[in-house]
């Protein structure tokens, strides 16, 4: 299943070419949709990310892959610091505490990963979440969600040895 992606360009980016793309870090919005759209929009919010992933799986595209969208903040992922420069951002619309991501959110963001996996030799060690890469500052992903994510991922790209 294809799901519909609109551009709504965000300001709260870093137009310098990014690094390579090493993987994709994993967020909640806590916000609705429409809310976190308009946050991202606003220069002074400072945070976009890649894309935007709506309960129904429409996708917001916020900032082009090859460039730094301003995600992670004071993170560190296979310890390297700065993740913003080497990962690329996605969110779910709402608060994965409060209630499950959907069926098609998982979808659309298996969707928006499938052709980049190949493109940069991606595996499901390239995949966190927000909690794991600044644990003392942030809680997104709910840690139940995050592993319904990964098995998604796992099981739609199995790694090859």
């Amino acid at each position: 299943m294809t799901f519909a992606e609109h551009p709504h360009p965000s300001p709260n980016f870093s137009a310098s070419p990014a690094h390579e793309r090493l993987g994709v870090c994993f967020h909640h919005s806590v916000m609705p949709f429409a809310e976190t759209l308009a946050h991202m929009l606003r220069p002074e919010s400072q945070v976009s990310y890649h894309v935007l992933i709506a309960p129904d799986g429409t996708r917001a595209r916020l900032v082009a892959d090859e460039h730094i969208a301003w995600h992670a903040g004071v993170s560190i992922f296979q310890g390297r610091t700065c993740c913003n420069d080497f990962l690329l951002g996605v969110s779910f619309a709402g608060d994965t505490y409060a209630a499950p991501l959907t069926a098609a959110q998982l979808a659309s963001a298996l969707d928006w990963l499938a052709p980049r996996w190949p493109l940069h030799g991606w595996s499901t060690a390239a995949m966190t979440d927000h909690r794991q890469i600044a644990p003392v500052r942030k809680d997104d992903l709910n840690p139940s969600e995050w592993s319904r994510l990964l098995a998604a991922i796992a099981a739609r790209f199995p790694d090859h040895a």
